[in-house]
């Protein structure tokens, strides 16, 4: 099994403390120098960790005083990963789904590269219809250095969403919101007009420091109601 690169290693193990409490806020986190006597490793190493947890809002940096533990906000959401296929049946409407494109390849750039791992990644695109009415179009990669089992399923069948809930555990997810326009290729596929308003989804997540996937959903503004549940601190417990 291939061990996870260093630096995700230090993150989790400090994430962890943070979450569990461990690590209050306002508390400083061991000075980086500390830090790479404890692990063995470079100054480098260290700084890539503790800046993906400063990107994850967990960790304030500050220059010349070192990091630290941030103050949770007023109020944190936390989205629900949601199984579409789940969604729109419990609606009692009729689901549909398309396998656009299937693809297996090496990664193009840093940020694919840090999902696959050191592996390759499957890429999916794909269509949610609820009642025929286009619901998402889809844009996923796999991470299959984490999801082996991946490369044999029948994707024309089975939802990637789904499946991976069923069948691949996470431990940590991100979510990120956004209105986009819809492009010419987005408009034709959920059969509405080019630059009409869309919620844009983008999702990842990690089994104990691995990427296991991320994913790009787009919906008709009009099509699709988002709920977010709201804690108002830090917690270690995952959206269901």
């Amino acid at each position: 099994m291939r061990a996870d690169p260093l630096h995700r290693r230090i993150y989790a193990e400090l994430e962890g403390r943070i979450l569990s409490g461990e690590l209050a806020p306002g508390e400083r986190i061991p000075f980086e120098h500390e830090l790479t006597a404890r692990y063995g490793c470079s100054r480098m190493t260290v700084s890539k960790a503790l800046s993906e947890l400063a990107g994850r809002g967990l960790v304030t940096r500050r220059r010349r005083a070192g990091s630290f533990v941030a103050q949770p906000k007023a109020h944190a959401a936390f989205l629900a990963i949601p199984d579409l296929r789940a969604e729109v049946q419990e609606r009692g409407q009729v689901y549909d789904y398309v396998l656009l494109e299937r693809v297996e390849r090496d990664p193009t750039d840093g940020t694919e590269a840090e999902l696959a791992c050191g592996g390759r990644l499957l890429e999916l695109t794909c269509l949610h219809s609820a009642d025929t009415i286009p619901l998402a179009l889809e844009h996923r990669l796999i991470a299959l250095a984490a999801t082996p089992q991946a490369k044999t399923v029948d994707f024309q069948s089975v939802p990637p969403g789904s499946w991976l809930l069923d069948y691949e555990p996470w431990t940590q997810a991100e979510n990120r919101i956004g209105a986009v326009e819809a492009d010419v290729r987005s408009a034709r596929l959920l059969k509405m007009k080019p630059g009409a308003a869309c919620l844009c989804v983008e999702r990842r997540t990690w089994r104990d420091g691995q990427g296991v996937t991320r994913v790009r959903q787009v919906f008709p503004g009009d099509r699709y109601d988002l709920v977010a549940l709201f804690s108002s601190a830090h917690t270690k417990d995952q959206p269901r």
